[in-house]
């Protein structure tokens, strides 16, 4: 009885990390898939050894990096500096930009395990949220309608700063949690719930 009570109150406490969720058998876990014949988990993505030493953005990288260039988001109402992708947006992008096959990891270039069409973002970003760019409080202040990341609470237990930004920018990991740890309701592996845009309102003050 207290095992049960225990599960249920870490399921409705807000921003709660629940340890059962894991990336084991969520949407990144390719260690069942045949093209993966090691069975492991991480190793399509990081690697104990012989990993990539250029990229300082994850650790232990072992996957081949997108070398596109990208069409990004462009708008007069758009305050912030934005350009192509870098940083973890980027190695998110080897897989989800449809030009790099999932099975190039270490040291294969020639995969042919593509992501699903209904993964793939492609190389055109201009209708996604642009990513890579430096969300502070000048950024905030210029706006007028996002909150300062450094002051206000996410709602996962820090500040937006501390808890969904990389280096002080906004980056994919920003709204999704790559190795689904965190107790978020709803799909693709969203680092908090979006019930009435909650996520959205968590940096745009409307």
């Amino acid at each position: 009885m207290r095992k049960i009570t225990v599960i249920l109150l870490m399921t409705i406490l807000p921003g709660t990390i629940i340890m059962s969720q894991s990336i084991a058998n969520s949407a990144h876990d390719f260690s069942g898939d045949s093209w993966n014949p090691s069975g492991e988990t991480c190793i399509t993505c990081h690697t104990p050894h012989n990993a990539d030493i250029g990229v300082s953005d994850a650790p232990l990288w072992n996957h081949e990096v997108t070398q596109a260039t990208f069409t990004v988001y462009s708008s007069t109402t758009l305050d912030a500096t934005t350009g192509q992708p870098t940083g973890v947006s980027k190695l998110c992008l080897s897989c989800h930009d449809g030009t790099v096959a999932i099975d190039n990891y270490g040291g294969k270039t020639n995969g042919t395990n593509m992501i699903g069409s209904g993964e793939s973002i492609g190389t055109d970003l201009s209708g996604e949220h642009p990513v890579s760019f430096t969300y502070d409080a000048a950024l905030a202040t210029s706006d007028g309608e996002l909150f300062d990341p450094t002051s206000v609470s996410s709602g996962l237990g820090s500040t937006i700063a501390s808890d969904l930004l990389v280096g002080n920018k906004l980056e994919c990991s920003s709204c999704h949690d790559v190795h689904n740890t965190i107790a978020a309701s709803g799909t693709k592996l969203l680092v908090k719930s979006n019930t009435a845009s909650a996520l959205c309102f968590t940096c745009h003050d409307k």
